[in-house]
This record gives C-alpha cells, sequence and structure tokens, in this order.
C-alpha cells in the first residue's frame, strides 16, 4: 500500500538505486528483492549502460511529478498565507505601532510575504533535490559500464527493506528521502 504524501502527487515518494559492476548480478538481484518483498514489475527497473531512455525508468511518473508541482505550489502557498496571517494576529495582539496604526497595509505585507514564503517552499518540494544523488548515481553507474537496479517504493519502510537487501545483494546503494 503506497504512503501518501499531501505535497505530492507521485504513488512512489521513495526511490532506491543499487548499482552492480555486472548485468546477471543486477538482473538476479531485481528479480530477488521483487519476490523478496512482493514488488510488482512496474516498481523495479533495471537501467543498463545502453539503455536509450533512463529517465523513464528513473521517473517514470511524469503525471505524478506534474502533480506534485502543482498540490506543492496550492497548499505550500496556502499554509505561508495562513503563516502570515497568523503573524500579523500574534504582531497585533502584542501592539506593536506599525502593524495597529496601519492594519490593512500591514496584513497584506504579512499576508503577500507569507503567500511567496510558501510558495518558495512549494518550488523546493517540486524541485526534489532528494532524488539528485539518486539520478546521478545511475547516470555515473552507465558512463561507467555498470547496471543499476532502481526500486520505486511506496513506502519509507519499503525503500529501506529494498535498500538493505540490494545492499546485502553487494550492490553499492543510494535512496532518495
Amino acid at each position: 500500500m503506497s504512503e501518501t504524501s499531501p505535497i505530492t502527487g507521485e504513488l512512489s515518494n521513495s526511490k532506491v538505486a543499487a548499482v552492480f559492476a555486472n548485468q546477471s548480478a543486477a538482473r538476479s538481484a531485481a528479480q530477488a528483492v521483487a519476490a523478496a518483498l512482493s514488488l510488482g514489475s512496474a516498481q523495479v527497473q533495471l537501467i543498463t549502460p545502453a539503455e536509450p531512455h533512463p529517465g523513464r525508468k528513473l521517473e517514470p511518473e511524469s503525471r505524478g511529478v506534474w502533480r506534485t508541482i502543482v498540490v506543492a505550489h496550492v497548499r505550500l502557498g496556502i499554509v505561508g498565507a495562513v503563516v502570515g496571517l497568523l503573524a500579523f494576529a500574534a504582531l497585533y495582539a502584542a501592539g506593536l505601532p506599525f502593524i495597529v496604526n496601519s492594519p490593512v497595509a500591514a496584513a497584506l505585507v504579512l499576508l503577500f510575504f507569507g503567500t511567496v514564503g510558501g510558495l518558495m517552499l512549494g518550488g523546493l518540494v517540486a524541485l526534489r533535490p532528494d532524488h539528485d544523488r539518486y539520478v546521478e548515481a545511475a547516470r555515473e553507474a552507465m558512463e561507467s559500464g555498470n547496471t543499476t537496479v532502481v526500486v520505486h517504493a511506496f513506502s519509507g519502510d519499503q525503500a529501506g527493506q529494498a535498500a538493505d537487501f540490494l545492499r546485502a545483494q553487494g550492490g553499492e546503494v543510494t535512496s532518495t528521502l
């Protein structure tokens, strides 16, 4: 079962990449991890050095990524707006002269900056900086002639189990958060 995140639109938020020196070891590790953890065929991918479109196997949820971009910006923008209004209420209650003397202007300014801050956080979530190491590990493996097993886990626990399993099989493991 998939753990859903309130700010992403992807089914698989956790990903694991394990680099193996040869294709046969990677293939048997991929089959073993799929069997051991009862993973679907779409959850375990093999990326060989000759893979024409590795990006499709590394990040297969293109619609989910777009949903993540929209959902993260909308939800975190709203959270930022609420935080801005709460900051206004706290400063107004504290009796800060600028806030008390110009409540509409102060509320609009704090609402604006809160919303912008939330939207910036939404952008950070949409960029998925935790995926950089994972993608780079697979690309470097391809350049070195190695094969990568990629697991698209539906939960953090499943990702941890896959990482431990692939590490025990001799893979050099990199994973997302």
